[in-house]
């Protein structure tokens, strides 16, 4: 197998040069440093590579596989699991201390690059992504339509969750803010 020559870089591992790089289920890019998807598996880690993550939170109440665990241990990558069930009615209601905790995170420069993943990558990072689209003053209109066009089916609970959010509640520290968000 033929190997990328080394790039300078702190990473431990190299890249194949015919190795295809093929990101995660449901892979976006939600603002330039933030990505969120699915749950990354082994043809993955060639790809998350390229993006010299820092931070990677995980929303779901499964543990990791022993091999993401492998791969973000040997990257170097600060692992957030966030172990909270998705919206399901009428008692089940995603953690809005995670949420609060995950967007302090995003909106702290210093975590960058990160990747933010559910399972599937639609309705727990949908919420999220639901929730800092509200702190960018997004209306609600665009961030339910950005939700739809991961989440397929299964809404309403979620869009309940994102519409009463308080985005004024989350305290994150302005003076770390990414400049994207005014």
């Amino acid at each position: 197998m033929d190997l990328v020559a080394t790039d300078n870089s702190t990473r431990s591992k190299q890249t194949p040069i015919n190795m295809p790089l093929v990101p995660p289920l449901n892979f976006a890019m939600v603002a330039p440093g933030v990505y969120r998807s699915g749950h990354p598996n082994r043809q993955n880690f060639p790809f998350l590579r390229k993006l010299r993550l820092k931070t990677v939170m995980y929303f779901a109440m499964e543990d990791l596989t022993p091999e993401m665990e492998n791969f973000m241990q040997e990257e170097n990558i600060e692992i957030l699991h966030y172990r909270t069930e998705g919206n399901k009615e009428p008692f089940l209601e995603i953690s809005t201390e995670d949420i609060n905790h995950a967007l302090v995170k995003l909106l702290d420069e210093r975590s960058h690059p990160v990747l933010i993943h559910c399972l599937k990558g639609k309705h727990r990072i949908g919420c999220l992504v639901g929730c800092l689209r509200k702190i960018q003053r997004w209306s609600k209109t665009s961030i339910f339509d950005e939700y739809r066009r991961f989440a397929d089916t299964k809404v309403l609970a979620d869009l309940e969750f994102i519409e009463t959010f308080e985005e004024g509640s989350v305290p994150y520290d302005p003076k770390q803010k990414p400049f994207w968000l005014y």
